[in-house]
């Protein structure tokens, strides 16, 4: 069992190695710009390892442990925007990670620090958000392009201006 004292430093090893930070992005209508915002931070493990979890989901206070189907693992995820900007986002910026997942850190903490100022919520910010989170995670899928949201946003305020 890992000490207390080296929790800190088991975290971001895990997380390096396990985890990441994502924002992914839905059509909703009913928005003023069309499309919702959903950041995210999660770490997988299989079941042996679920133990693992429950220690991070403990430490943090915070998010809640599920089963992906998809990749047959549990995730520890908060998706909370509190949560992420008031605990996890600090705890990774004290604590720095050490592989290019830093990179993805820091445009995640922008995004989610603009998000706490309602930026999503309008064209300007909307478009920022959306270009920095596809930038993150180069190697990751995502399910649309930039250029469908992009255009989705672009259409609502066309729609708004007639």
């Amino acid at each position: 069992m890992v000490n207390e004292v080296d929790t800190p430093g088991w975290i971001v090893g895990f997380t390096d190695g396990e985890g990441g930070f994502s924002v992914s992005f839905n059509f909703k209508e009913s928005l003023n710009v069309g499309v919702e915002t959903k950041p995210s931070f999660a770490v997988g493990q299989k079941s042996s390892s679920l133990a693992s979890l429950e220690k991070m989901r403990n430490f943090f206070g915070c998010g809640h442990i599920r089963y992906s189907r998809g990749d047959g693992t549990y995730k520890f995820e908060v998706r909370n925007l509190d949560d992420l900007v008031n605990k996890i986002i600090p705890f990774y910026e004290k604590h720095p990670l050490e592989t290019l997942k830093k990179d993805d850190l820091t445009l995640f903490a922008e995004i989610c620090r603009s998000m706490k100022q309602g930026f999503h919520l309008n064209e300007e910010g909307i478009l920022k958000i959306l270009e920095k989170a596809y930038s993150m995670n180069p190697s990751g899928h995502r399910k649309r392009s930039l250029i469908e949201f992009i255009n989705a946003v672009k259409q609502k305020y066309s729609q708004k201006n007639k």
